[in-house]
């Protein structure tokens, strides 16, 4: 694995440095990054999409488990260096199974997303149809997007194991009542099992960040609840935009309210299975664009 001095060497024989803009703070910790490929559970021959993988510690990880990997990189001098990288771990011993050198590694140069609400299109043609799973320290301004994308509109998608900020974490996770409960909580809780791998003091990157990061498993339910994504989010931005006024306030009297719930009730007291209830029964707003939850 690369250690943090080799992680700076790269980076300065060629004379750059982080860019904060990005979101550059490279994970060194071997230990958390052995965690997370260990959780995620790998097998030689799986597909797995890494997005920012910067200087590729990640990446050589995955390559040395036997994963057949899709990285996904903005920056061009980070492009550089993790095909480099790529290519030194391809060349050492990987277990019986692992997919041949020439497919061991693809690198997609650009962004993510193709705006907020969809994947990027040289991604999905990466993918090209393949079950495969999320694994990486994601960038921070990417994270939320890209979960909700891959959890709603990907099937395909087996699981994500992620590094992201703590407080993302903590609205994943977060029960009724509290105060990081919100839309994001109730499309996480409807769609996933969503648990916690780890928690990351800033020491374990560099450069190191100011806030404490968080390593988290977000699995699909099987069977998956059938539920109308778009609606959801819709009625979910609706209500939470205004989480402490009571619902006959944000939706009128025109609502067919559930059992249990009653127009006096505020969004965050509700339940996931509540609420997507009475998404269902309350009357579609009118049409627009559409926020992803917060």
């Amino acid at each position: 694995m690369q250690t943090l001095s080799h992680i700076k060497s790269l980076l300065a024989a060629r004379g750059i440095a982080p860019r904060h803009a990005l979101g550059q703070n490279f994970l060194h910790d071997h230990n958390q990054i052995r965690k997370l490929v260990e959780r995620a559970g790998i097998r030689p021959g799986d597909t797995v999409l890494e997005i920012g993988p910067g200087t590729g510690a990640l990446t050589v990880a995955l390559i040395a488990a036997g994963a057949r990997v899709i990285a996904a990189e903005l920056d061009r001098d980070m492009c550089a260096i993790v095909t480099s990288e790529a290519a030194r771990a391809i060349e050492l011993p990987r277990p019986d199974g692992a997919p041949p050198a020439h497919e061991a590694f693809t690198l997609v140069e650009g962004d993510c997303l193709a705006g907020k609400h969809s994947i990027s299109p040289a991604i999905a043609a990466a993918l090209d149809g393949r079950p495969f799973t999320l694994v990486a320290n994601l960038p921070y301004h990417a994270a939320t997007p890209l979960m909700l994308n891959l959890l709603c509109d990907w099937p395909t998608c087996r699981g994500q194991f992620v590094t992201i900020q703590r407080d993302v974490a903590d609205r994943l996770m977060a029960k009724p009542s509290s105060d990081a409960y919100g839309a994001l909580s109730v499309m996480a809780s409807l769609l996933a099992d969503v648990g916690m791998i780890s928690v990351l003091p800033p020491g374990c990157f560099w450069p190191a960040p100011k806030v404490t990061s968080a390593m988290i498993a977000i699995e699909p339910r099987a069977p998956r609840i059938p539920i109308d994504t778009q609606r959801l989010s819709a009625f979910l931005h609706r209500v939470f935009s205004m989480r402490r006024k009571q619902l006959g306030r944000i939706l009128g009297d025109a609502v067919a309210w559930p059992e249990g719930v009653t127009r006096t009730m505020r969004p965050e007291q509700l339940s996931p299975g509540q609420l997507l209830e009475l998404s269902r029964l309350a009357p579609a707003p009118e049409s627009g664009p559409t926020a992803p939850p917060a």
